[in-house]
C-alpha cells in the first residue's frame, strides 16, 4: 500500500511561483511512475505532468508546458511540481498519483485510470 501527502499548495498572485511535493510511504515509491493532476469543481480531473520511473523521462500537458518542472527525490520519496508564471486558470486542487510499481522504467502514464494511488489533494489559487 501506498500512501501519497501532498503539501505546498497555497495563495499566489499571477506571475508568481509555487512548489508542490508529495511525499509517498512505502518501499516501492523508486519503481512507481509519478504524476500531477488537477481538478476544478464541476470540470474532470485532468493530467499536469508525469515523471518516469527514469527520472530522465518526463512529459507535461501543454497548458503547462515550460513553465511546470516536474521533478523526483526517490532518497526521499518525494515527488515535486515546480510551477512559475501561474495564471488564474492554473487554479485548482492539485492531485499526486502513483502508478503501480513495475511498470517500464521510460513510460509516463498520463490517464487517470492507470494510476492506482492518490493523495487527499492540495489547493492552489492563483489571483489575478
Amino acid at each position: 500500500q501506498v500512501q501519497l501527502v501532498e503539501s505546498g499548495g497555497g495563495l499566489v498572485q499571477a506571475g508568481g511561483s509555487l512548489r508542490l511535493s508529495c511525499a509517498a510511504s512505502g518501499r516501492t515509491f523508486s519503481s512507481s511512475a509519478m504524476g500531477w493532476f488537477r481538478q476544478v469543481p464541476g470540470k474532470e480531473r485532468e493530467f499536469v505532468a508525469g515523471i518516469a520511473v527514469s527520472i530522465l523521462w518526463t512529459f507535461y500537458a501543454d497548458s503547462v508546458k515550460g513553465r511546470f518542472t516536474i521533478s523526483r527525490d526517490n532518497a526521499k520519496n518525494t515527488v515535486y511540481l515546480q510551477m512559475n508564471s501561474l495564471k488564474p486558470e492554473d487554479t485548482a486542487v492539485y492531485y499526486c498519483a502513483a502508478d503501480p510499481p513495475g511498470g517500464s522504467a521510460f513510460s509516463v502514464p498520463k490517464r487517470i485510470d492507470e494510476y492506482d494511488y492518490w493523495g487527499q489533494g492540495t489547493q492552489v489559487t492563483v489571483s489575478s
